[in-house]
């Protein structure tokens, strides 16, 4: 074979390769629109994420994909707007165009049509560049108890099933139905559990007991996710902690892994606005099935304003190398849960209309501050008696659209150490 040949063929081998090369993306897996209880139209929104350096997004509404015939009233559309400013109509048309926009009178009503996923894909929807995938927020619940959970890359939309005695059940019989979708056309399906404070709905023991998904938010952008806690009630962080080691002391199962979102609801300067949480995951390529089959590995955080150029645990050795701003000061707390912990609790009572008239407190062996670490590049050795162990980066920097008080930007790694 002649040289020119061979070098060709190099080269190819080579292009080949770094276009392999795993990859940063950027996305949001948990908003809402107007097919659901969101404020404006999903390709409004859509070009929002597109237009702020997102690499991806999932559209995830109540029990509803954008696959069907809907219309809505122009008068229900704008009463959704709870900020002031121009209309949400004329927000619409500016951006799109007359055209674009279809509308009929129905009844002295002038309705719209919400575009389908089909539709607005092809115009807002670039290859390597921005991924759209479908998504549903599978809203069941236990009585009054909201039980949610998303599911990405849905090709059949999911009616919820509810009230079936627990919630373990609840979570694990909709799990069920998205995994024998996935199944049954051969399409990776990704599920996460979603904001286990909101109402209070649930407890870490509740995620725990459910081994058949091992993904759920770290992070809600929403400011009614009680992300912090009360004096009754364990904030997330706890929460994850609690859920992580009662996984692989208890369970014998893998941990959980965290997420970052934003819930968004709000896209006219309200409360729940977009911009609040996301993932960064590393994939091959900008696809859905890379991206799913990449968060279903754990190859990926959760942030809410700090940026990881990279996080590894290889040699025995968390290395993680913070992507710094001016002026910013980041601090790494390591926690995890030691071999041989103090596994007592305690009830403590929790206010009337608790989902629970009492809940467990653990003891501060479950998840223990291992260590704290300042600086940007961090390399930290794990003892070999952890069950696990997990970073939170805190940054100095105020978030700019807290959800709660005080709230600065952050980021989670998944949990390591506890392949052994």
């Amino acid at each position: 074979m002649r040289p020119a040949i061979l070098t060709f063929l190099a080269l190819g081998l080579i292009s080949s390769a770094i276009a392999q090369q795993p990859k940063w993306f950027k996305g949001n897996t948990h908003t809402h629109s107007l097919w659901s209880d969101g404020n404006d139209f999903p390709e409004m929104i859509t070009d929002w994420y597109k237009q702020h350096g997102y690499d991806f997004l999932a559209i995830s509404d109540h029990n509803v994909l954008q696959a069907k015939e809907v219309w809505m009233g122009v008068p229900a559309v704008e009463k959704r707007r709870k900020a002031l400013g121009k209309a949400t109509m004329d927000k619409y048309r500016a951006r799109f165009g007359n055209e674009w926009v279809t509308t009929r009178d129905k009844n002295g009503v002038t309705e719209v049509r919400l575009k389908k996923l089909e539709e607005y894909r092809p115009l807002l929807e670039e290859a390597g560049k921005f991924l759209i995938v479908q998504a549903e927020e599978i809203s069941a619940g236990l009585g009054k108890v909201p039980v949610h959970m998303n599911a990405m890359n849905l090709r059949e939309e999911i009616k919820p099933v509810k009230n079936l005695g627990s919630i373990p059940k609840v979570i694990r019989a909709n799990l069920k139905l998205v995994n024998e979708q996935s199944q049954r056309l051969g399409v990776p399906m990704f599920t996460h559990i979603n904001h286990p404070n909101f109402r209070w709905a649930f407890t870490a023991d509740d995620m725990a007991a459910v081994l058949e998904d091992n993904f759920w938010e770290i992070f809600n952008g929403h400011p009614q996710i009680n992300w912090p806690g009360d004096e009754t009630r364990v904030g997330h962080e706890k929460l994850w902690d609690i859920a992580n080691t009662l996984r692989i002391a208890q369970f014998k199962a893998p941990p959980f892994y965290g997420l970052g979102t934003d819930d968004a609801h709000h896209y006219h300067g309200e409360e729940s606005n977009p911009g609040r949480g996301w993932v960064m995951v590393r994939a091959a390529k900008l696809d859905a099935d890379a991206i799913v089959k990449a968060m279903k590995a754990g190859d990926f955080y959760a942030s809410s304003g700090v940026t990881l150029d990279d996080v590894s645990y290889t040699d025995g050795t968390l290395r993680i190398r913070i992507h710094a701003e001016p002026g910013v000061k980041y601090t790494t707390v390591i926690r995890g849960t030691l071999q041989g912990y103090d596994a007592t609790t305690k009830d403590v009572a929790t206010p009337a209309g608790d989902t629970y008239p009492t809940r467990k407190f653990y003891s501060d062996d479950v998840g223990r501050t291992l260590a704290t670490l300042e600086g940007t590049e961090i390399a930290w050795k794990p003892s070999g008696k952890e069950l696990y162990f997990r970073a939170s980066v805190v940054s100095s920097k105020p978030h700019p659209k807290p959800s709660f008080k005080d709230q600065t930007e952050m980021a989670w790694t998944q949990p390591m150490g506890w392949k052994k």
